[in-house]
């Protein structure tokens, strides 16, 4: 398993910190989740989901490192509410956990991928303990993604 740096881990530790204080249930996705689960692709951000109606409850605590939103944010390939920060070079996603749709290519639908910030798998990574989303719906939200990146989180997962 490949560990994160110093950086990032302090990051990681800050908003975790923050969530933790206030009491808001979380869990590690995107590739972070991947990485955790085996993924060897460097770390671009890190995903964290949390239930949607708490996210205003850090506003306070993150408003100097936000760098977009809180907004409903669309594109191509998501329909998510979230809060963008950056801290340290680290940039995060903090999404909302039950609202969180992806977009079919195939089907030219969009599928929502809602998930339980309190089931995630609690994982020892980089002398921490995270909770982390379940493989199987790391997985299936990352098949609706493209890239190659989606490709070798997918097979890592799969293999770990």
């Amino acid at each position: 398993m490949n560990e994160l740096t110093l950086a990032q881990k302090e990051s990681l530790e800050w908003i975790i910190s923050i969530l933790e204080r206030h009491n808001i249930p979380f869990q590690i996705s995107g590739g972070l989740a991947a990485k955790i689960y085996g993924s060897m692709r460097p770390l671009n951000d890190i995903d964290i989901d949390i239930p949607g109606d708490r996210i205003v409850d850090i506003l306070d605590d993150v408003k100097e490192y936000i760098t977009y939103g809180p907004i409903q944010h669309k594109d191509e390939k998501w329909d998510v509410y979230l809060v963008a920060l950056e801290r340290n070079g680290q940039e995060f996603d903090i999404s909302a956990a039950d609202n969180a749709k992806v977009h079919d290519d195939q089907t030219q639908t969009w599928i929502p991928i809602p998930t339980n910030p309190e089931q995630g798998n609690w994982v020892e990574y980089s002398g921490m303990r995270l909770p982390v989303m379940p493989k199987d719906e790391l997985i299936s939200y990352k098949s609706y993604l493209n890239g190659d990146h989606q490709v070798e989180d997918i097979a890592a997962v799969r293999g770990s």
